[in-house]
């Protein structure tokens, strides 16, 4: 658990000293693929530079990572912070801002859900069973495609890397996972998310418009692992916020 709430500390930190768990170079989403789909993507800013990445679940939420909040331990106000959507490519698409003091986190969760104005966007299908060991996923995001200085590396457009589960007791996913958590591990298997992507979605893989949000990334080691919140351990709480 200590390890796990000192990886959430450093990933908060990217957004300002970009340099967040920068271990050995990785392949060089770091090594991932362009994206062509990812209609729910959401790309959030503070301050007008990039930050964090996120998913529209419905027309008025977007879902990311709790820990994107806050700066040098200290939170963001809502009026620093905007969103990206309609558009694989942050150049274009629309700019929405929260709306003010409508933000709930999950307690169990490095989740945070966001209430925005109307967003013409498609939403994601929110998965209802758990994952299981062995499948692959996919993470999109808009972050680094560098290690080191990830600030100086983020991608314009919206990337993907391809991972898979792993069981919760794997030794490899020591740390990554707290026991009894909702967070769950996957391992690389093409590209791996890093500073940037955090908060993005994780989705099985299907076909267009089929797919469903499996997960919130929150972490990575930038070389072999992941892990991400899951959301179907957190389907009510998101049902009953987005409800209001």
């Amino acid at each position: 658990m200590v390890r796990r709430v000192r990886v959430l500390v450093l990933i908060a930190l990217v957004l300002v000293t970009g340099s967040v768990m920068a271990s050995a170079p990785a392949s060089a989403v770091i090594g991932g693929s362009k994206s062509t789909y990812g209609p729910w993507a959401v790309r959030m800013l503070v301050d007008g530079k990039p930050a964090c990445t996120g998913t529209a679940v419905t027309h008025q939420w977007i879902i990311t990572a709790s820990h994107c909040f806050f700066l040098q331990g200290e939170p963001v106000a809502d009026k620093r912070i905007a969103f990206r959507v309609g558009s694989l490519d942050i150049r274009k698409g629309t700019t929405v801002r929260p709306l003010r003091g409508r933000r709930v986190g999950s307690a169990r969760a490095d989740m945070m859900l966001v209430k925005v104005p109307p967003m013409k966007v498609r939403t994601a299908r929110l998965a209802t069973s758990r994952v299981h060991p062995g499948q692959v996923v996919r993470q999109y995001g808009w972050g680094a495609t560098c290690t080191g200085d990830e600030n100086a590396c983020q991608s314009p457009v919206l990337k993907q890397s391809t991972l898979r589960v792993v069981r919760p007791d794997d030794p490899r996913c020591t740390g990554y996972t707290a026991p009894g958590g909702s967070d769950f591990c996957m391992l690389k298997v093409s590209g791996i998310p890093a500073g940037g992507d955090s908060g993005g979605p994780v989705m099985s893989i299907g076909p267009r418009g089929a797919e469903t949000l499996l997960g919130v990334f929150d972490g990575s080691d930038r070389e072999k692992f992941a892990q991400a919140g899951e959301v179907a351990q957190q389907l009510a709480w998101i049902r009953s916020v987005t409800r209001r």
